[in-house]
């Protein structure tokens, strides 16, 4: 193989790119399907456009996706500290799901909610994706029941992994704010507790961007309770 060959199949790029409510890493689900709820649309680049290429993908109810961690910088660590895991303990970059990664690339299972076209052009929309607005999507493939599941796998950290949600409290004047379609998510998302492990046992308050708005909440114990919800500035510091 030629070194031109070899540079061909290392030049990847983009085929499509999602669009959601995810406007920054924090708030975002740490695993595809937690939440399940939340609707992200998935948008093609001019070159892969035509609905032709989509054919058949009607019959799966799911998909893989190949993305990029495109706001990452650091990919060197062979050794990575795990949020999972509390944020404290080092294990090596390949048995986790660490997105610090030699080549920067996610793996995640959505389910397909429609398949649209807009304009002639193609449109995913799915449910349960753990990308960040704008992410790129390098492929995607059908997901298959038959093999892609693995009746005898273990996962020996699963334990120590182990998610406590939270109560949450959201006073309803100020779920109000929120259009229709972005509550039932936003409040599905808080009870995953959307705090990195390592502050879990810390009584603090938060925020994050969750669509166009800034999302303020405060969490004693195993309660969450939702100070504020207002119109994003992207002049306001937000409290993390």
């Amino acid at each position: 193989m030629s070194d031109s060959d070899k540079d061909d199949i290392k030049r990847i790029r983009p085929v499509a790119y999602i669009h959601n409510d995810y406007r920054e890493k924090f708030g975002i689900p740490r695993q595809a399907g937690i939440n399940g709820l939340a609707v992200s649309r998935i948008t093609f680049t001019e070159e892969y456009s035509d609905p032709s290429a989509l054919e058949g993908l009607e019959l799966f109810s799911h998909i893989w996706l190949i993305f990029g961690f495109s706001e990452n910088d650091d990919n060197e660590k062979l050794r990575v500290k795990p949020p999972r895991l509390g944020g404290n303990t080092r294990i090596g970059v390949f048995a986790t799901r660490s997105p610090f990664r030699p080549n920067g690339l996610g793996l995640s299972s959505v389910k397909i909610k429609d398949i649209l076209i807009e304009d002639g052009a193609p449109v995913i929309e799915v449910y349960g994706a753990d990308l960040m607005d704008g992410t790129p999507i390098y492929d995607i493939k059908p997901y298959l029941p038959l093999f892609d599941i693995r009746e005898d796998a273990v996962n020996n950290l699963e334990e120590k992994m182990n998610d406590l949600t939270l109560d949450v409290n959201v006073p309803e004047e100020l779920l109000d704010i929120l259009p229709e379609e972005k509550r039932a998510p936003l409040k599905e998302l808080l009870t995953n507790d959307p705090r990195p492990q390592y502050k879990r046992n810390k009584d603090e308050r938060y925020a994050f961007r969750y669509g166009g708005f800034d999302v303020r909440f405060s969490v004693k114990g195993r309660e969450l309770t939702v100070e504020e919800i207002v119109m994003a500035d992207d002049t306001m510091k937000l409290i993390k």
